[in-house]
């Protein structure tokens, strides 16, 4: 059976293609290359409100759009996020996704709220690749990748994904044409070896 790759693109803006449409699809190309089934759900697609209150989370009407959503996620076995650092973290829309798809009893159980165990995404591995305008150094070193470290550490592995290993894109706005195209060959490595 071939390895199962969702890559949910968090960019977001519809309108435009951006940096993060190219790395999502030289992911796609490497990925596909090597014979993985690759699907693809972007986040700025999706019809959902956001939630207010702890009820609405746990007991709350799920929209179909989030159905689907926790559908082709309970089919992949890697999952890679991308989405460009907005304020120092993910954009409010990729956290409001989260919200929405992450609830208890999709992705763990009320055994996790109480101390460790409960994820019930355990097998599934996970990519995070960030785009930002600093070099990427600098966030993971003065900032403490801070935004990166919650989601990896209180999201992704609290709902039993792991190993989560992430790529940060630095100077997105500032990068030559060279450049950018030597991250489009590291990430299409990457999605050849499906991690």
């Amino acid at each position: 059976m071939s390895r199962h790759v969702l890559i949910i693109q968090g960019h977001p803006d519809r309108g435009v293609s951006h940096f993060c449409h190219g790395l999502a699809a030289a992911y796609r190309k490497g990925a596909e290359a090597s014979g993985y089934e690759v699907e693809e759900l972007s986040i700025a697609g999706q019809k959902f409100q956001l939630l207010t209150s702890e009820d609405e989370w746990q007991r709350g009407e799920v929209a179909s759009d989030i159905l689907a959503s926790q559908e082709m996620i309970r089919r992949a076995d890697h999952l890679v996020l991308i989405f460009p650092l907005w304020m120092g973290t993910m954009p409010a829309m990729v956290k409001a996704f989260l919200e929405q798809v992450m609830r208890p009893g999709f992705a763990f159980d009320e055994q996790a709220r109480e101390g460790p165990g409960g994820g019930l995404l355990k097998g599934k591995s996970a990519r995070v690749i960030i785009t930002m305008g600093m070099p990427g150094f600098f966030y993971r070193w003065y900032f403490g990748a801070h935004g990166y470290r919650n989601l990896k550490r209180n999201i992704l592995k609290f709902c039993g994904i792991r190993p989560v290993r992430h790529c940060f894109v630095g100077l997105t706005g500032a990068k030559r044409p060279e450049g950018r195209q030597r991250w489009l060959e590291r990430i299409e490595s990457l999605g050849s070896r499906g991690v």
